[in-house]
């Protein structure tokens, strides 16, 4: 990998851009976003300068497509003519199937391989970049294809995982997905039924309610694109949450269990 492009430099494209930097990477960095986020990762030091798409795509050996999924997309359908033959796109889309479907369907002179780093935070925009956002972090990868592009997500601190498109948004969407509705209806939930419980409020309600704060205009394109497993992974919570009316103490004992193994893989 020689040269990259980042389309999108937001928060997670210029953490990429500030990773790269960190762990070595000397080649040049192209940003193409809004004149804004440019600006900004200029100054932070994400990219080297801002390009066009087309300036972009046809002098970079890998495109990075780190927009919302609406926006992955539409890029995808762009891309075909102004890439060089052999150039790597890859992306960091949230959910795959519909990204690697339209990939198959609008790329024939370049290779992609879909990605999705298991990485963010609640707030959004390059100025939230961080260098180290990805380290320890699973990225999935949607196939097992040699490219140095995936030396470098070694490099940047990131655990490699292959997994099919379709097996990838059936997790995500227990994994990640339900977690942040759930959140969600948490706090909706209390604010509708008993918004005076946030005076008494402790840490217990804040962890669970953090997730809460995303951002529905970056949500919307996740819950759009993997509608089918997001409904599954609800109705078999909503069952759960029934559940915890019968046998509390097993639940307790499961659950448990599972949290203190998420923690100690940290």
């Amino acid at each position: 990998m020689k040269s990259i492009a980042i389309v999108g430099v937001g928060l997670i494209g210029g953490s990429f851009g500030l990773a790269l930097r960190k762990a070595g990477f000397a080649g040049p960095i192209l940003g193409v976003s809004s004149a804004r986020s440019i600006d900004a990762a200029v100054a932070c030091g994400a990219i080297d300068r801002g390009a066009t798409l087309e300036e972009a795509a046809g002098t970079c050996d890998v495109v990075f497509l780190s927009q919302p999924i609406s926006g992955i997309l539409e890029t995808l359908r762009r891309l075909d003519p102004l890439v060089r033959p052999q150039t790597l796109v890859t992306d960091a889309g949230s959910t795959k199937q519909a990204i690697v479907d339209e990939a198959a369907r609008s790329l024939r002179r370049c290779v992609f391989l879909g990605g999705h780093p298991m990485a963010g935070k609640a707030v959004r925009g390059v100025a939230e970049g961080d260098a180290d956002l990805f380290r320890g972090r699973p990225w999935i990868l949607t196939a097992d294809i040699d490219h140095p592009f995936r030396g470098w997500i070694g490099a940047i601190g990131a655990r490699e995982i292959i997994l099919d498109a379709v097996r990838h948004d059936r997790l995500v969407a227990w994994a990640s997905h339900l977690p942040q509705l759930a959140s969600t209806a948490l706090a909706s939930i209390i604010a509708e039924g008993q918004p005076e419980a946030a005076q008494i409020a402790g840490p217990g309600l804040l962890d669970t309610t953090r997730l809460a704060m995303g951002s529905y205009d970056l949500w919307r394109d996740i819950l759009e694109t993997n509608a089918h497993e997001i409904s599954a992974a609800l109705d078999a919570y909503i069952g759960k949450l029934q559940a915890l009316r019968g046998n509390v103490a097993a639940e307790f004992e499961q659950a448990g269990a599972f949290a203190r193994s998420l923690r100690d893989r940290g």
